[in-house]
């Protein structure tokens, strides 16, 4: 056993991390069961993202689901047998229970499994994973692993713009009416994600004016909530879009922000669910200083 094999760092696959992915970064990934025509599915094992999007735009009815209490423990269990500790970090509470049921499971393994609620999803889940395993190769244990992610859960921004305003209608998001008239005015609207759940950012009108305020919204997270710790920030750029366009945005961001590594990730099913396809998103994490 090498050096932080005393721990299992374990995300959801809503971190963005796929499972070959999680093999060379040393870390285990979940998959997200979806219900898609009413079968199940699991992201990145039996679901890749083009089928997801495929069947979406086919119109398919499909909703998301947690993983089975069956699954995560298993899961546990499996690791636990070659490992001291499991240190789960599933997405965001404020987007799904998924969390909650996780801590209720884990109370049956007396400490050896710790639950990290801290309020992440995409890119930004994915630092936290990647934050746990630099800590359990310094020795760190379970328990203050769990507790420095939780004190720095905030140390976060995802700013997204929509393609289409479809999903956020059958959402029940926005009303129908307001859904109608932001398509003729080509209304773009700019959520964001603060930990908790998605809100309602900016709304403006065409791409480019999207494009604009995100980046002006992570231009004044760097000025004010990360001010004076930029050496210890990545960037990401997310999207639901098609290759040619998620390039085209990574140059526009690295343009604005040549100083800073940008992580290149596609959004989770989960959230692609409620947004639908042609997304684009810039995050900003802050790391653990160690």
């Amino acid at each position: 056993m090498h050096e932080g094999e005393h721990l299992a760092i374990v995300a959801d696959s809503n971190s963005g991390v796929t499972q070959d992915e999680a093999k060379k970064l040393g870390i285990y990934v979940l998959p997200m069961p979806f219900m898609i025509d009413g079968q199940i599915f699991y992201e990145g094992i039996d679901l890749s993202h083009e089928e997801f999007y495929r069947r979406m735009e086919e119109g398919a009815d499909i909703t998301t689901s947690q993983p089975s209490p069956k699954d995560v423990m298993e899961q546990w269990e499996q690791l636990l047998e070659d490992h001291d500790q499991v240190v789960y970090i599933p997405m965001s509470s404020g987007l799904s229970g998924s969390c909650q049921t996780a801590l209720m499971l884990a109370k049956e393994y007396e400490g050896r499994v710790q639950v990290v609620n801290n309020q992440r999803i995409s890119v930004t889940q994915r630092q936290s994973a990647l934050d746990a395993r630099d800590l359990a190769e310094l020795g760190w244990s379970g328990e203050q692993i769990k507790e420095k992610l939780e004190a720095t859960r905030f140390d976060s921004s995802i700013y997204i713009t929509v393609d289409t305003l479809k999903y956020l209608k059958k959402g029940g998001r926005i009303t129908p009416a307001a859904a109608a008239l932001g398509t003729l005015l080509k209304i773009k609207p700019v959520l964001t994600i603060q930990g908790e759940k998605l809100d309602a950012f900016a709304k403006v009108r065409g791409w480019k004016a999207a494009k604009r305020t995100m980046l002006k919204a992570i231009e004044t997270d760097l000025k004010e909530r990360f001010k004076g710790k930029e050496d210890q920030l990545t960037l990401g750029v997310v999207c639901t879009c098609g290759k040619e366009d998620a390039a085209e945005w990574k140059e526009e961001i690295h343009t604005m922000f040549p100083q800073f590594e940008i992580m290149e990730a596609p959004l989770s099913l989960s959230v692609a669910c409620h947004i639908g396809p042609g997304a684009m998103a810039v995050t900003c994490t802050k790391k653990v200083k160690i």
